[in-house]
């Protein structure tokens, strides 16, 4: 009663502040998280969201301050420059930064301008944003193609042409792929048998590369003479070949419909095709491929043995000193730095185990490594050490909720142990089982320190599965989002388009979790509705 009243409030009061606490706490949260999301959403939408081009006129940067008796030369006399550019303006900053092209920088360079410098801005409806497949973009002013006749052919017939180049390039890319690498790997394989150079068999595969080659000559020496000509703001004239180009849109005049097919073209173009540009435009296919394979695969390694081992420690472990201590050190596994466990996977199961099994298995082919090297597969294993506490604090959980009267009931009907738990006590437990599980999704979807020690890289040449035996190849390096966002904050620092791309990464990274767990939500809902609740 005396605190009661020192505190000045009663017991009714002092709970009616607690929760307004309580919910203005909750509330700062929510706004903090919907901050970021908004954050992230905005400034990844950018990165597809085709920019207007603008007609810059400013002035050149004065010459230095001459002597009174010196007379300034008419031609060096200042004069206003005009540049094709994306205007990024801050009215807070006495700058514009100014992302622009011309001739001595076709492919895009930056500029900071003062305000004062910039004598006109202007809408430049002509101009187009020229994508290149190389990840390249040039702003320019189309003005016609050129053809292998030598035609100044209307940019009106420049979608056709591009189709044209198009089949061309086809048939470059199917010759090579069906014809000449075949007959390249034979030759190597000669190469190794120390076959001499005129033996028949050798000879005749030197013939028909020699003879495809020549057509691929041909076929490349027609496409490169498709061009389409463009000028910058200066007029200055610049040829790019067809076949490099992806796409060309007149971006400063496009209607609201015609830019959300752009971004729907940027996004299809985003989920599908591989980084270019240092990571700095391209899409995120790879990446997105090995975050899902490396969370599928962690995913069929930890659920086991951490189900497991949750079984032991609840059914069969007796209640001693050991067990308590087991358990604290599981709880305390969960509180290690990931960067520990990537340590461990790189020492343990890349050089340890991965050069046992070569020196078991793939003896030939040392001293290059096989499953001695980081790969996706060690990854998947050291996230699934990583991720293993979880399951096991999730599962010995959803075991102990379990009433002891169904067990009773189980054992009464003469079933044995191992048959209650597989028949009754872990189907009533799967929820839990499934909670363990969404979690170390979570934890393991956006994990980077540990990735890059054991398999995760910024770029990979080839994905852990494609059509050649054995299909899935385990030994590997894989690309991840989480090792992409951190490669990409790199570039980002003056680029605001790599900036958006790594916004945009972030995005689809938080896509990739939510998708992952509201389907393993929706599989423990199932499994609560048919064991919990009837």
């Amino acid at each position: 009663m005396a605190k009661l009243r020192l505190s000045g409030l009663n017991a009714v009061q002092r709970q009616s502040l607690v929760i307004s606490l309580t919910a203005f706490f909750t509330g700062l949260l929510l706004i903090a998280l919907i901050s970021v999301l908004v954050l992230i959403t905005v400034r990844g939408s950018a990165y597809f969201w085709p920019k207007p081009i603008y007609s810059v006129a400013l002035t050149p940067i004065s010459p230095p301050a001459l002597a009174t008796d010196q007379v300034l030369p008419q031609e060096a006399a200042p004069q206003v420059v005009t540049l094709l550019a994306n205007v990024f303006d801050d009215e807070a900053k006495s700058e514009i930064r100014l992302k622009y092209a011309d001739a001595l920088n076709p492919y895009g360079a930056q500029l900071l301008v003062e305000r004062e410098r910039i004598k006109r801005i202007d809408l430049a409806t002509n101009s187009a944003e020229i994508k290149l497949n190389d990840g390249r973009q040039v702003m320019a002013m189309p003005e016609n193609v050129i053809t292998p006749e030598g035609a100044n052919i209307p940019l009106a017939k420049l979608p056709q042409i591009m189709d044209s180049v198009a089949l061309i390039s086809d048939e470059i890319t199917k010759l090579n792929n069906q014809f000449l690498a075949p007959i390249h790997e034979s030759l190597s394989r000669f190469d190794n048998r120390d076959v001499e150079e005129n033996a028949p068999a050798r000879e005749k595969l030197v013939e028909q590369f020699n003879e495809y080659q020549q057509k691929v000559d041909a076929l490349e020496t027609q496409r490169d003479q498709y061009k389409l000509v463009v000028s910058f703001a200066d007029g200055q004239p610049f040829s790019i070949p067809i076949f490099t180009i992806q796409s060309v849109d007149f971006v400063s005049r496009l209607t609201v419909w015609e830019k959300w097919q752009v971004v729907i073209g940027e996004v299809f173009v985003f989920l599908t095709e591989s980084p270019k540009q240092a990571n700095t435009s391209g899409g995120v296919f790879p990446a997105l491929f090995g975050t899902v394979l490396m969370v599928f695969i962690m995913t069929i390694i930890v659920t086991p043995f951490g189900v497991m081992a949750a079984i032991y420690l609840s059914e069969y472990a007796p209640n001693t000193a050991l067990t308590a201590i087991i358990r604290v050190s599981v709880s305390n596994m969960a509180g290690v730095p990931s960067i520990v466990y990537g340590v461990f996977g790189l020492g343990f199961f890349v050089y340890t185990l991965g050069g046992s099994i070569d020196s078991l298995f793939f003896s030939d082919k040392l001293p290059a490594p096989t499953m001695g090297s980081p790969g996706i597969f060690w990854a998947a294993l050291t996230m699934a050490i990583l991720t293993l506490p979880v399951v096991i604090v999730a599962t010995e959980e959803g075991l102990r909720r379990v009433p002891d009267g169904l067990k009773a009931g189980s054992y009464a009907l003469g079933a044995t142990k191992i048959e209650t738990i597989v028949r009754t006590i872990l189907p009533i437990a799967s929820p839990g089982i499934m909670t363990g599980v969404i979690l170390a999704i979570a934890r393991a979807a956006g994990e980077v320190a540990p990735l890059m020690l054991v398999g995760a890289v910024k770029f990979a040449p080839a994905l852990p599965i494609d059509g050649e035996f054995p299909f899935l190849h385990l030994d590997r390096q894989f690309m991840h989002l989480g090792v992409l966002i951190y490669d990409s904050a790199f570039h980002s620092q003056t680029d605001a388009k790599s900036a958006s791309m790594m916004f945009a990464t972030c995005l689809l990274l938080l896509v990739v979790v939510f998708v992952l767990n509201i389907l393993a939500v929706l599989l423990r809902t199932r499994l609560r509705k048919r064991y919990l609740e009837g």
